[in-house]
């Protein structure tokens, strides 16, 4: 007869539940951990819970697109909005067309309505044009007519105050090198009057607009160009508005986006269509702070090296281009040599959000229409807390049904699932309070729903577990092997059934718009948590509950009483092979 085998170890399904335990325990401890340190105690709630801005945009004809307001390009702007101000983290913003050329964006509570604003009213019109010339942005004062000896001066004639009459602008400052493919923008200083200028000159003679010789500059540009002001508000929004509805084919007069400088613009070198990406980087290496990073299509990528190559070849001013976005010039680099590679950056002076804001407009595109917000108003959660009120209600009316029914059924097994329930309601609530700051994520009232009908889903895993054990009791073994050979055929069963629920939550996040993104997020998520709880706590819960007098001998209040469930004693052990005696 063999001997037995020492040291053998528990079957691998048995594992250890109480480590396993403990590891959930510590997970849980570190979320709760991580939602009180973040300061935020409750979920972010949606536009119809917690009230938010309405914004209402009507669209605007173009110069030369007189048939531009059409269905095709109001949901085409309707969408690059939604992706926009979804890319402030707004995960619940409401983006929808109104009428034949209106658009409705609801964005909710705690977002900052002057950024949204931005993103949902710049039409992100990007344009590479190269610089003729430029001053400060102030406008050039009139000409008066300086006094004589014999009267009045002969019209055009310009005081002379000696040798120290002429003018000249101080030289631009020389650009960084730059690296290929590259392009690093440095802003040009104010031009300023050469020192050898005398003080009579500076009150005699105006000081007009250097037009650099060769630069083909209609005489109407320059008069615009010498009597625009980019200092004042007014004066930069009419230059901007006329410079974004010129043609690309023709040169414009342009202020920069702060008003400091004024240009007259060439023709369009690269169109903005032809930037495939932009992000927002901080510059360490060169100390440029934050910058925007673009990458060129293929032929954006030719286009921007042909014409950086012919700038190159040029003298101040005309050897920049500047960068417009909507009109106004956000850098003007000036260019060395020919660059390649179909990259470019945009720099001088961005903080992390004008960045990442500027990226954001470039990534998800341009509005095909240019939009006036029409009205702004705050948008109240009355009726949606009316609605959430009612809603849990009905959630807590569910959850009492549910515990009944287990308490009922089932018994001592219903602490097990009510457990379960608390496990996966304390990570639900933990990890949408954290998701809120960390990806937007905003509870609204579908979100609600969801989360109510993961309670269904959630108890019928446990229902799941619960009668495979019963199934193995009912056919004669004892609570521990019953637990651990009823685990694998429950297992597969759960997998499946949340699979199917996991994939139509995807689906449904994937083909929908709005509200019901936010039913299918939480749906998903839940579902998630639901493999998570029944896994690492319901399974080795159980394990350690069938080592408990109370469940393994059946008590009748356990939920597992061998006769209450069919059982016919006594018990299947294990079989003997019978012995078997020689003949004499």
């Amino acid at each position: 007869m063999a001997a037995p085998k020492k040291g053998r170890r528990a079957p691998a399904n048995q594992g250890h539940p109480g480590r396993t335990l403990i590891l959930v325990l510590i997970a849980m401890a570190a979320l709760v951990g991580g939602m009180f340190y973040s300061g935020t105690m409750t979920p972010r709630l949606g536009i119809d819970l917690a009230g938010g801005t309405s914004f209402t945009l009507a669209a605007q004809n173009q110069p030369g697109k007189p048939n531009a307001i059409n269905e095709t390009n109001m949901n085409t702007a309707a969408g690059i909005m939604e992706r926009r101000v979804n890319g402030l983290g707004v995960t619940e913003s409401e983006v929808q067309t109104q009428g034949s050329n209106h658009i409705i964006v609801n964005i909710p509570k705690g977002t900052d309505a002057k950024q949204a604003r931005q993103q949902v009213g710049t039409t992100a019109q990007l344009a590479f044009r190269p610089v003729l010339t430029t001053a400060a942005g102030t406008k050039a004062p009139e000409p008066k007519p300086s006094p004589s000896q014999g009267g009045k001066g002969k019209e055009g004639e310009k005081a002379t105050g000696g040798k120290g009459s002429q003018q000249s602008a101080s030289p631009t400052p020389s650009a960084s090198s730059t690296s290929q493919g590259r392009a690093v923008t440095d802003a040009l200083k104010k031009p300023s009057a050469s020192p050898s200028a005398s003080a009579s000159d500076k009150s005699s003679t105006p000081p007009t607009p250097p037009v650099p010789g060769g630069a083909d500059i209609p005489p109407a540009l320059q008069k615009q160009f010498a009597a625009l002001d980019c200092s004042t508000k007014k004066g930069l929004a009419q230059a901007n508005e006329q410079a974004a509805g010129s043609k690309p084919t023709d040169p414009v007069v342009a202020c920069k986006d702060d008003g400091s400088q004024k240009y007259v613009l060439g023709p369009v070198g690269v169109e903005g269509t032809d930037v495939k990406d932009a992000k927002a980087v901080f510059d360490s290496q060169q100390g440029q702070g934050w910058i925007v990073q673009m990458d060129f299509t293929s032929d954006g990528g030719k286009k921007f090296a042909d014409i950086t190559g012919k700038l190159a070849a040029k003298t101040p001013p005309q050897n920049q281009f500047a960068i417009v976005l909507d009109g106004a010039v956000v850098s003007d680099p000036r260019v060395n040599e020919r660059l390649n590679g179909g990259n470019a950056t945009i720099s001088g002076g961005f903080t992390q959000q004008s960045a990442e804001d500027l990226g954001n407009m470039l990534s998800y595109g341009a509005l095909p229409l240019s939009f006036k917000i029409d009205d702004e108003t705050t948008v109240t959660a009355a009726l949606g807390g009316e609605q959430l009120h009612a809603g849990l209600i009905a959630g807590a009316i569910g959850l009492a049904l549910v515990i009944v029914y287990l308490v009922a059924y089932y018994r001592g097994l219903a602490l097990v699932a009510l457990a379960s329930l608390g496990v996966s309601a304390i990570l639900t609530y933990t990890i949408m309070t954290l998701l809120g700051p960390a990806i937007g994520f905003a509870l609204n009232l579908p979100a609600v729903c969801g989360a109510i009908v993961a309670i269904g889903i959630t108890a019928d895993s446990f229902i799941v577990y619960f009668e495979r054990i019963r199934d193995e009791i009912r056919e004669g073994r004892t609570l521990r092997p019953a637990v651990e050979r009823g685990w694998p055929r429950a297992r597969r069963t759960i997998l499946v059934s949340d699979f199917v629920s996991f994939l139509a939550a995807a689906v449904l996040f994937i083909v929908t718009v709005g509200k019901v993104q936010g039913f299918a997020f939480t749906l998903g998520l839940t579902t998630l948590l639901d493999v998570v709880v029944v896994f690492l706590f319901t399974k080795p819960l159980m394990t350690l509950l069938a080592r408990r007098k109370f469940f393994s001998d059946g008590h009748s209040w356990s939920g597992l009483d061998p006769k209450r469930l069919g059982a016919k004693p006594p018990l299947r052990r294990r079989r003997t092979a019978p012995t078997q005696t020689k003949e004499a």
